[in-house]
């Protein structure tokens, strides 16, 4: 019967792409394990452990309550377990239902397809959906761009998308039918502007800005802690930029209209393509609520930070990364949830 030394001294003798091929076969096994509470709790507390209402490290073991370990802050005098105030805290689902949860959403399944395989009512399916973005939302964090940045604007149509009959909502507006588009020509009040950036290394900036068409207070509102002082920024010709960098004192390299870069290295054409993704990947939940957008573009911001991971992987990753942020969030605060303007 082969050993662990034996298997080793055979590993060595493979060829480089036999190597690779049998450690994608072995991700490929890690990743169908179920996640265990241990790997969960080791996530959330890489740390230590910590309370999550008065965020102290002083804290003990305090029993269990239903098979699960509690623990006991020194400081408030709070206890809690290893999921309170997390993405499942408060869930009767077992930890398996998150994680398959989770690998629907890396194949972007809607909510009434994702509810049909793992088995829950549409209901679950969208709180399900929402917590763990709002979870991402914090795990990634707004970020910071540095070095070459290229920065644009889009637009999507305003949206009051969903059930209100609980909320007390009133629209503001005749609804539109069928998904029909925004009444007035070019960019208005009925759209609502995402600014988003692109530096060189990678990250990525994408958030709700405000309805209608930017203005420079509008940048220097979201984007004061955010850039670098010595970036050089790429833009297109929208005079909000003008101001902003002669503000803030960064390079501005600014690509006329109809020109699609200033020179090879300098432009924003991977900022387009961006775009075009993050609306063509829009298509398939046929409209977004506003009140929702920034989670969406969350979820699309994870998927380009770990495009390159195993894709047997992501799910596996993706639920130990929610599970490790803080999160204390009900069915009412969903239900009378804003737009999250910056």
């Amino acid at each position: 019967m082969p050993t662990l030394s034996t298997i080793k001294a055979d590993i060595l003798t493979l060829t480089d792409v036999q190597q690779e091929n049998l450690l994608n076969y072995i991700s490929e096994i890690l990743s169908l394990t179920p996640v265990s509470i241990q790997e969960c709790r080791e996530a959330r507390f890489s740390k230590g452990k910590i309370c999550p209402h008065c965020e102290s490290h002083n804290v003990c073991k305090y029993g269990n309550s239903s098979g699960k370990q509690r623990y006991k802050c020194k400081f408030c005098l709070r206890t809690f377990t290893d999921f309170s105030k997390s993405v499942i805290s408060g869930s009767k689902l077992p930890l398996k239902y998150w994680l398959e949860y989770a690998k629907c959403m890396i194949l972007g399944f809607s909510i009434r397809r994702a509810a049909e395989h793992i088995d829950v009512c549409v209901k679950t399916s969208f709180y399900m959906r929402h917590r763990i973005l709002d979870a991402i939302r914090i795990y990634i964090g707004i970020g910071h761009l540095d070095g070459v940045i290229e920065m644009d604007e889009t637009y999507f149509a305003e949206s009051f998308k969903g059930n209100h009959v609980k909320s007390g909502f009133v629209m503001p507006r005749p609804s539109r039918k069928r998904g029909k588009e925004v009444v007035k020509r070019g960019i208005s009040s009925e759209q609502v502007c995402v600014l988003t950036g692109l530096d060189r290394q990678g990250n990525i900036y994408a958030e709700l800005i405000c309805k209608g068409r930017m203005k420079s207070s509008d940048l220097s509102r979201v984007l004061n802690d955010r850039i670098e002082s010595d970036s050089i920024l790429c833009t297109d010709s929208h005079k909000s930029y003008i101001h902003f960098v002669k503000d803030f004192g960064l390079e501005h390299k600014r690509i006329e209209s109809g020109k699609r870069r200033t020179d090879d290295f300098y432009n924003i054409q991977r900022l387009n393509s961006f775009h075009s993704r993050l609306k063509l990947w829009m298509l398939r939940f046929k409209g977004v609520s506003t009140k929702y957008l920034v989670n969406y573009l969350y979820w699309m911001k994870w998927l380009e930070y770990f495009k390159d991971d195993k894709e047997m992987l992501k799910g596996k990753s993706m639920l130990l990364q929610t599970v490790s942020s803080q999160l204390d969030l009900n069915i009412e605060d969903y239900r009378n949830r804003l737009a999250l303007y910056r």
